[in-house]
C-alpha cells in the first residue's frame, strides 16, 4: 500500500488578502513559516520515506521547513503545481466575483487538464515509490481536486476551504485510492 500525506503550503500574504495565487510564485509570510514549522514538529516522530513538493516557492519552502525535522530525500514534481488561473491571478475575491461571476477566467488551465495533471502525479508517485509513505506538499486547489476526484465527489470541500498547512491522508490499496481523512489542522493550534 502506498500512503500519501497531502500537506497544503503555509500561509502567504495573498492567502490573507484572498487573492488568487494559482501559478504565481508567492512566498510564505511569517504565519506561513510558523505553520510549516508546527507541521514539521507534528510529523517529526512519524515514519516517512520521501517528500515530494510542488516547485512553487510557497510549497517548496513549506517542504524544506518540514524536512528540517525529518531529513528525507526531497524532490520537486511539476504535476503538483497549483492550477493556472490565467487572468484572475492576483485579483481579490471581491474583484473576481464582480469581474468573473461565472468563475470562468480567461486563459485559465481547464479543470480537465488540471485534474489529469494531478492524477498523473499520483500515478508517478505510486510507480516511483510503491508501498512507501510519501509526504506531498502542494496547494489548496490541487489537494481539493485530488480528494474530490479519488472520492468520486464524496469529499467535496467547496464550502469548507482547506486550512493552510492542513494535513489530508490517502492510500492506494486494492487498485484504488482511498481518502482516510482530510483538512486536519489540530497541529497548528
Amino acid at each position: 500500500m502506498t500512503a500519501i500525506c497531502l500537506i497544503r503550503h503555509g500561509e502567504t500574504d495573498w492567502n490573507l488578502q484572498r487573492r488568487l495565487q494559482g501559478s504565481t510564485d508567492i512566498p510564505l509570510n511569517s504565519t506561513g513559516l510558523n505553520q510549516a514549522d508546527k507541521t514539521g514538529k507534528h510529523l517529526k516522530d512519524t515514519e516517512w520515506d520521501v517528500i515530494v513538493a510542488s516547485p512553487l516557492i510557497r510549497a517548496k519552502k513549506t517542504a524544506e521547513i518540514i524536512n528540517e525535522y525529518l531529513q528525507l530525500p526531497l524532490i520537486e514534481m511539476e504535476e503538483f503545481k497549483e492550477r493556472d488561473f490565467g487572468d484572475a491571478e492576483g485579483i481579490s475575491l471581491e474583484e473576481r466575483t464582480e469581474k468573473y461571476p461565472s468563475k470562468n477566467y480567461p486563459n485559465q488551465e481547464t479543470i480537465e487538464d488540471f485534474t489529469e495533471r494531478l492524477m498523473t502525479g499520483l500515478k508517478k508517485v505510486q510507480k516511483e515509490f510503491p508501498n512507501k509513505k510519501v509526504l506531498v506538499v502542494a496547494h489548496g486547489g490541487a489537494i481539493h481536486t485530488i480528494l474530490t476526484t479519488i472520492s468520486n465527489g464524496e469529499v467535496n470541500l467547496d464550502n469548507t476551504p482547506l486550512v493552510n498547512a492542513c494535513i489530508s491522508n490517502i492510500q492506494f490499496a486494492e487498485e484504488k485510492w482511498n481518502v482516510s481523512n482530510y483538512n486536519l489542522s489540530e497541529h497548528l493550534l
